[in-house]
């Protein structure tokens, strides 16, 4: 199977994110080893149109950071933790989509050592959680591109409308009634955090 492309994120993050959903993350560890998990969860982030990105936890330079070219890796950070975003649009425009929560694959047993759970389903529920489980150093990958050797993607099934849900995204104050937050539906590897609401897919 062929990596996901860098061309795949030249486009709306809203459709990017929605079509992440069942991608699946590798991360290849330098001895070789894979550690890897399906994309259960994600964000959109659309600075142009997006007033998230104006209040709460963005601002301007952290919007200037997504002006990168499109399908290349980056990270923000949250109260002190790293979380993981590819670059979507043209470079010069700030958008990202965040991955949000995966459904570990290979590489359990390596994961639960570098963040030790009692429960394997809070391993990679959450965005910060994944980054530390996948063993990710944002100084290495940070502005790499996606189908790189050491951190890549490779592409979703099809998915049926019905598998996916909506809500508005998670942890902002402005722009909370946007259709923008995308999650397999009932996975047990969503994060448990609660969106303002639920909204209709903005496919439909």
């Amino acid at each position: 199977m062929e990596k996901l492309p860098p061309q795949f994120f030249h486009r709306d993050p809203v459709r990017v994110a929605r079509d992440l959903l069942g991608a699946t993350l590798v991360h290849v560890l330098p001895c070789g080893e894979r550690l890897s998990g399906r994309i259960v969860e994600t964000e959109a982030y659309d600075c142009p149109r997006d007033p998230a990105c104006t209040a709460g936890r963005f601002h301007a330079a952290r919007s200037a950071e997504m002006a990168i070219a499109p399908g290349l890796w980056l990270f923000w950070s949250a109260h002190g933790h790293p979380l993981l975003q590819v670059a979507c649009r043209e470079e010069g425009v700030p958008a990202s989509v965040l991955i949000r929560a995966l459904e570990p694959g290979e590489g359990i047993s390596q994961m639960l050592t570098h963040r030790p759970v009692t429960r394997h389903r809070d391993l990679t529920n959450g965005p910060a959680k994944l980054v530390y489980a996948l063993g990710l150093n944002p100084a290495q990958v940070t502005h790499t591109p996606v189908d790189s050797p050491a951190l890549h993607l490779y592409p979703a099934p099809p998915l049926a409308p019905d598998f996916i849900e909506v809500t508005a995204r998670v942890g902002i104050r402005e722009g909370r009634t946007l259709p923008w937050r995308f999650l397999l539906r009932g996975n047990p590897w969503v994060s448990p955090a609660t969106p303002s609401m639920a909204l209709v897919d903005p496919a439909d």
